[in-house]
């Protein structure tokens, strides 16, 4: 591997494979599977952009334009990869008691302010499952052409028999499936049929759907990323990212019905994060209800950006587990980088000496290796670290790992003016709460530790004594 190289993991081929453009090709096209829009996106939800946004700034810092595209479903993704129960969507307007077009445009905005204080770039494109079902009936219709579908008394189905590469990308055992398939299939011909089109049940009107060839009805989660991809990427794209829970059915299914509609390869590369896990457990879940949303650890006092600092520790494709005694190392340690770093903005030089481009090729090598980001920050310390280079040649390269850190290491950290007032009624709740939790009046003392909280004031109970900062 070069300084010049970056190496991904292709989920295709379960290798690391040189990043490289097709001849003739002036952007990488790439494509993010967005977020369901009927609750709120968690952090383990909110990791998998997080990755994906390194993976967008490394390209760029290794001289690729990016065309980003991520979708927003607002609308048939059922509550079981089975192509059965209800849609998301609607079970999220029955909870809150809003239409699902208005927890759509809710929830939507809240996963774009989630983005934003994690200074994830913004894609190039963002599209709307809704804004798209001409070109998903459209894709439908294509296959149906090329005898790929069959019908029942539910819907418009893939027949994934007729596609022969379908095991290939998640690697299923298909002989398995035939020879143990005791399921009931309702009136699926084979267990890893998909959905293209649903009816609408004939007893109720559903809030969405729309009428078709084949009568009124609604997408298939599947088909929504296949048409919008293509719409706005073209027919094959240069990567196509997510979560690993992707890889068994949703990117299987979108694999089909792409290249059977077109006849040309899919994506070029998959690239796969994995899960956040909370104390060791599965994957973090929207569907319990029970789940850690950014909003939360700003209202504990972390700063976002420890967040995204806590998911650089770890390689995007190895498990990362949750704690809160790990989130207050991470803010620790993004308050020590900033300690480090804050006094030298502003002093960056154009050109840096031969010693100190040595750790620009160090960061590039490892970053260029599968996104290294752990390594990355071990050569942005070590570099901080080292006392042969100048102060202006470390403000210039603390601005070019930033560029794909995204850690904010290059804007001044706002400290606001406090009153002598305003201190000494601080230290007086935390008084307060410390009389009241010495009495074991746990509830008082909560209540005090909120009402600081609501001040921006952050309490830490140690051996020493209760410290408090602001957030």
């Amino acid at each position: 591997m070069t300084k010049k190289d970056i190496y991904l993991y292709n989920t295709a081929s379960r290798l690391k494979e040189l990043f490289t453009l097709p001849q003739g090709a002036s952007e990488v096209k790439m494509y993010a599977c967005g977020p369901t829009v009927y609750h709120y996106a968690h952090i383990g939800n909110l990791r998998t952009y997080l990755f994906e946004d390194l993976l967008r700034r490394s390209l760029e810092y290794f001289g690729f334009k990016v065309r980003h595209v991520i979708n927003i479903t607002d609308v048939g993704h059922l509550t079981s990869d089975q192509d059965d129960g209800e849609d998301k969507m609607e079970v999220g307007a029955e909870r809150t008691g809003k239409t699902v077009w208005e927890i759509a445009d809710f929830y939507a905005g809240k996963f774009k302010e989630d983005i934003e204080h994690l200074n994830i770039l913004p894609p190039t494109t963002w599209c709307k499952a809704t804004d798209h079902i001409k070109e998903q009936i459209a894709l439908i219709e294509k296959l149906e052409e090329k005898g790929f579908t069959y019908r029942t008394s539910d819907g418009i189905y893939f027949d994934s028999l007729k596609f022969p590469q379908y095991a290939d990308f998640a690697r299923l055992d298909i002989a398995g499936l035939k020879s143990g398939a005791r399921i009931d299939l309702g009136e699926k011909k084979f267990a890893t049929d998909f959905a293209l089109w649903k009816f609408s049940p004939k007893d109720r009107k559903r809030a969405m759907e729309w009428e078709s060839p084949w009568g009124l009805g609604f997408p298939g989660w599947h088909i929504e990323c296949s048409a919008m991809s293509m719409t706005h990427l073209g027919e094959t794209l240069d990567i196509h990212c997510g979560g690993t829970d992707h890889i068994r059915v949703h990117h299987t299914n979108e694999i089909a019905q792409s290249e059977c509609a077109t006849g040309k390869p899919f994506s070029r590369f998959w690239v796969h994060g994995e899960f956040l896990r909370e104390n060791n457990s599965d994957k973090m879940s929207k569907s319990s209800g029970d789940f850690l949303t950014l909003d939360l650890l700003k209202q504990k006092g972390f700063d976002p950006i420890a967040y995204r600092l806590f998911s650089l520790t770890s390689h995007y494709r190895n498990y990362l587990n949750f704690s809160w005694e790990a989130m207050e190392s991470a803010q620790e340690s993004l308050n020590a980088l900033r300690k480090k770093t804050q006094y030298l903005i502003g002093m960056e030089c154009e050109n840096i000496s031969l010693d100190a481009r040595e750790w620009s090729v160090k960061f590039r090598q490892s970053i260029g290796d599968d996104l290294n980001s752990s390594g990355a920050l071990g050569v942005l310390h070590l570099m901080l670290a080292d006392s042969s280079i100048l102060d202006k040649e470390k403000a210039a390269l603390i601005k070019e790992f930033d560029s794909v850190l995204g850690l904010r290491l290059s804007e001044v950290v706002k400290k606001e003016i406090h009153s002598e007032e305003e201190i000494a009624k601080i230290e007086s709740l935390v008084k307060e709460r410390d009389e009241a939790r010495l009495s074991k009046k746990f509830t008082e003392s909560d209540r005090l530790r909120d009402a600081l909280l609501d001040m921006g004031v952050v309490i830490k109970d140690s051996k020493a004594g209760t410290v408090w900062e602001w957030k």
